[in-house]
């Protein structure tokens, strides 16, 4: 698929690896909706990036907050062309600890945001463009998930964020497959140790030495990595049903 001209929602796309993907999809000539929770970052985000995006505050978790999206995207741009999901959240604690067990809500919490989400955009994405004249190459619309190398290598504490990320993975080809006959692709990409504003907090020292444990580049990922990567995908058609580690060769230990 073409990005100039096609417009795409990007969940969690005011900072960290959506900001980046949203900034991408501007650079290359095409509509970025940047679906986010914050505002400050989101319109000003959109701001800097110029007519071709647009901020609109949504829930991934909510039926309405995305249809919402989804009409205010084809509103304003006129159609919708496939989604970015990078919207996510890290829900950390072990199973059993000295406070007792593992929050049920928390764990909760997580499926909805983490993987609920991304299967509510990609359904309302999908039935909005269904109807859409299909490019020369028959391509109506391009979804791209984001998991994590923690759907495989799972540490300690991460019970409720593997979860949520396996099950990313785990729904990308059958949704793939599923969607083949509208003209629609759906990926995954499984990222590893990147520079989010997550990692920001952490300080200097840690990030050093968390990027010490990835082969090569010893470093942590760049969002723009990531943002390349979703170009491609978006650009390339035989890519479908699958999911890409991008994570520089590392596994993770178990703590």
């Amino acid at each position: 698929m073409d990005i100039a001209q096609s417009t795409f929602i990007v969940t969690g796309g005011a900072s960290g690896l959506g900001g980046a993907t949203a900034q991408m999809i501007t650079e290359a000539g095409g509509n970025a909706v940047i679906a986010d929770l914050n505002e400050d970052l989101g319109h000003s985000h959109a701001e800097t990036l110029g007519n071709n995006a647009l901020f609109v505050k949504t829930d991934v978790a909510n039926a309405e907050s995305v249809q919402n999206t989804v009409n205010a995207a084809q509103e304003k741009f006129g159609g919708i062309h496939g989604a970015i999901n990078c919207a996510g959240i890290a829900i950390i604690g072990k199973v059993l600890s000295k406070d007792g067990a593992h929050s049920l809500d928390l764990f909760n919490k997580g499926l909805q945001v983490n993987l609920a989400g991304t299967f509510n955009v990609i359904r309302l994405v999908a039935e909005a463009a269904q109807n859409a004249d299909p490019d020369t190459g028959g391509e109506r619309a391009v979804f791209v998930n984001t998991a994590s190398v923690a759907a495989f290598d799972g540490q300690i504490g991460q019970a409720c964020y593997s979860a949520t990320k396996g099950g990313v993975v785990g729904m990308t080809l059958p949704i793939a497959r599923e969607l083949a006959s509208y003209g629609m692709r759906v990926m995954t990409i499984a990222p590893g140790i990147f520079e989010t504003p997550m990692m920001s907090q952490l300080p200097d020292a840690a990030k050093e030495s968390l990027g010490k444990q990835v082969p090569f580049p010893s470093r942590l990922g760049r969002p723009a990595e990531y943002a390349d990567l979703v170009k491609h995908i978006i650009e390339n058609t035989m890519l479908n049903g699958e999911v890409i580690r991008l994570d520089g060769a590392i596994r993770m230990a178990a703590k």
